[in-house]
């Protein structure tokens, strides 16, 4: 991938935002954090981020709830929750507000987390050349239908 993928670590707990940027710069990656869900949503609202990952417990709204806003300002970014508190209904409910992966702390297994990212980003390029591929496509239709193509 030749653009740089920025992550967006939203996370109440400072050594677990540090622990997880020092991790993922080290793996190539641009990492912004946020300490809260306003301060997340306020950062997705500026910038572009590939990937979030979110903490499902955060002082001023719960995980899921910020996946829904952040579905809102930024709906191509993949969202992926990751939770102390790993229950069966915490897990439908975020996958049913629109999380793309699940992750349990401690995160003792590092590979799993980054799989899932890449995993995830993979499917992000797809989508995206897909996209660009049928607006290539309509472009072309067009064009021919208005006569600026034989």
């Amino acid at each position: 991938m030749s653009e740089t993928v920025k992550i967006l670590v939203i996370d109440d707990d400072e050594s677990i935002r540090k622990v997880l940027k020092t991790i993922l710069e080290d793996e190539g990656y641009t990492v912004d954090t946020a300490e809260n869900g306003k301060e997340a949503i306020r950062k997705s609202k500026s910038k572009f981020y590939n990937i979030a990952l979110i903490d499902i417990k955060l002082p001023d709204m719960e995980g899921t709830k910020l996946l829904t806003e952040m579905k809102e300002t930024s709906p191509e970014m993949v969202k992926i929750i990751i939770t102390g508190f790993p229950t069966m209904q915490n897990a439908i409910e975020a996958v049913n507000k629109g999380a793309d992966g699940y992750v349990t702390k401690p995160i003792d297994d590092i590979d799993d987390l980054l799989n899932k990212i890449r995993e995830n980003l993979k499917k992000q390029q797809e989508k995206k050349k897909f996209s660009e591929e049928k607006v290539a496509e309509f472009v072309e239709s067009r064009a021919k239908e208005l006569g600026y193509l034989p």
